[in-house]
């Protein structure tokens, strides 16, 4: 068989990522903040094939004037309103309520920080709003500090994912908590979707290949030279990211380990040459 005839007839085994009972085929999901215009942020949502998006109340325009954000973002994209801004469960909540109140759905990402440094989540508050919010109907995304016990809690609330930082928001160093992570793949059994710090494509690749069923990213494509092209990439590398893990990696290890053996190959049935 030649690679052609191998690549066409290669059957990927995959299923689509199911949030809510919703399915989605692209594993991006794109943030819309700190974008230059409106214009890179419709190009880049249409370069990745993004299926989620998401945006914050406070840059929707709820009086629908002609440069609303949401004129940008295309009708068959899941909208994804963020609570960002709030500081505990209360504020989280009552963002929440404006959102479906004002008629943009009820997928809710609940972001609690009251953290001007590090600007890191609120878990315990966190769990408060995905609790309220899950009972109230609301398909709720939770941002954490990524925590074993605080996402077995949110699974208890009713959270539709868990949302886990890769590291520092809008830092772009990538998966800082690689390790903690991963064991939220491994013992919960949500999608896990990994958020904020991812910088480069490499780096979302790198967390799907160790399991994780989706990647937001959004201060890396907003501010990237030419944002499609970045948002692109994203798109692909997750891909590929997902082809690696479904693929079973190989194991790493220590040693050199040759690819070909290192004896038997020159005089192995061949008495014609005398050996020294």
């Amino acid at each position: 068989m030649n690679p052609s005839t191998l690549t066409t007839s290669l059957t990927i085994q995959d299923e689509p990522l199911i949030i809510a009972g919703k399915s989605f085929t692209n594993r991006f999901l794109l943030g819309t903040g700190k974008f230059k215009n409106k214009k890179d942020l419709a190009e880049s949502i249409e370069a990745s094939g993004a299926e989620i998006v998401t945006v914050a109340l406070r840059r929707i325009d709820l009086e629908r004037h002609e440069d609303n954000i949401l004129e940008y973002i295309p009708k068959n994209v899941t909208l994804l309103v963020n609570t960002s801004g709030a500081r505990n469960a209360k504020e989280a909540v009552r963002i929440a309520h404006l959102v479906r109140e004002a008629g943009y759905g009820n997928w809710i990402k609940i972001e609690v920080i009251n953290d001007s440094k590090y600007l890191l989540p609120d878990n315990a508050e966190t769990i408060k709003a995905t609790e309220i919010l899950s009972k109230e109907n609301f398909v709720v995304l939770p941002y954490i500090y990524p925590d074993l016990y605080v996402a077995r809690e949110l699974v208890k609330a009713g959270a539709a994912t868990v949302m886990p930082l890769g590291s520092f928001i809008g830092s772009n160093q990538g998966l800082k908590a690689k390790e903690f992570i991963q064991v939220l793949i491994d013992e919960i059994d949500l999608p896990i979707i990994v958020d904020a710090g991812i910088g480069f494509p490499s780096q979302a690749a790198e967390a799907m290949e160790i399991g994780a069923d989706a990647v937001l990213a959004n201060t890396a494509v907003a501010t990237a030279g030419r944002p499609a092209l970045l948002a692109k990439a994203f798109a692909m590398a997750i891909q590929a990211g997902r082809l690696g893990y479904l693929s079973k990696l190989p194991v790493k290890k220590d040693l050199a380990s040759p690819s070909s053996p290192l004896t038997g190959f020159l005089y192995e049935n061949d008495n014609t040459i005398e050996r020294r």
